[in-house]
């Protein structure tokens, strides 16, 4: 599932289907039924995504069973029901594409096994990894900045690499910088401050906020206790979450949820759960 421009994505890995709707409109049509969808299917399933844009235009990842390799870019729908759309553009420089995030609101990115693929301004740019395999397979963008956090990844070879490198792409420079943080982390240690600041929990148990202009640390909060990723993706982790000025990190060998204000600087609650925690995501309201 995809929130882009007001539209939310769904894209089924299984059958490639695609389905699209306002955002806005699925808490009152709820109430007599699932909302409206504009539907399309990808030539081939595959694990992939879709990104709705504001003019009804559609991103969607190319590839199949085997393989993936970019991103095309679909004319709004002729049909009544979305499913008849036109290739406008097509990118096949993003193998493995995963993952995508937005920037500053205008631009659109794209995780690659050698980079970044940016959609911006109807065009397609590449961001390359200063390594051959340089994975960036996880995004966490901010209508604040232009630049996009991620995690990056540069053994081809391993079973489970535990980076602790990040990777910061400013999408109008078209620049990438590598960010040592001096601590390994998770795929779901990424995250984005009020103001557009890098956050990332590493496994020394801190919460390590960045500029992500500059790439400097700007602070170290201590949340949990320090921890190892485990070798299966399933597997309970701590995770973080930001939902405005505040972030919340779960702690699976504790059964607890720390609440931290970004602006302070430190937890400001702690609470306990019944069962392990594993993912973590909230609501407004």
């Amino acid at each position: 599932m995809v929130h882009h421009d007001g539209k939310t994505v769904l894209f089924s890995d299984g059958s490639g289907r695609v389905e699209m709707f306002e955002s806005v409109r699925l808490s009152d049509e709820l109430k007599t039924g699932l909302p409206k969808t504009l539907e399309y299917a990808a030539p081939e399933a595959h694990h992939g995504l879709a990104v709705g844009l504001a003019d009804d235009k559609l991103l969607v990842t190319v590839g199949n069973g085997e393989a993936r390799s970019g991103v095309a870019v679909l004319d709004a729908p002729t049909g009544a029901d979305g499913r008849n759309r036109k290739e406008l553009l097509r990118s096949e420089e993003c193998p493995g594409v995963h993952g995508e995030a937005a920037a500053g609101g205008e631009a659109v990115v794209f995780g690659c096994e050698d980079g970044v693929l940016i959609y911006r301004d109807g065009k397609f740019s590449k961001v390359s990894s200063p390594d051959a395999y340089g994975r960036m397979g996880n995004q966490a963008g901010s209508p604040k900045s232009p630049v996009i956090l991620a995690d990056y990844k540069a053994d081809k070879d391993a079973i489970l690499e535990r980076p602790t490198r990040i990777a910061l792409v400013n999408t109008e420079s078209r620049r990438l910088r590598l960010v040592e943080l001096g601590t390994s982390y998770s795929f779901r240690s990424l995250g984005r401050g009020p103001e557009g600041e890098a956050l990332v929990l590493g496994t020394d148990g801190a919460l390590h906020v960045l500029n992500p202009l500059t790439g400097a640390v700007t602070a170290h909060i201590p949340v949990v206790d320090a921890w190892q990723e485990p070798e299966a993706w399933q597997d309970p982790r701590p995770t973080l979450f930001v939902q405005g000025a505040v972030a919340y990190v779960s702690d699976p060998a504790a059964r607890t949820i720390h609440a931290i204000d970004l602006k302070a600087g430190r937890v400001v609650r702690s609470g306990g759960l019944e069962e392990v925690p594993d993912e973590l995501t909230g609501v407004t309201g």
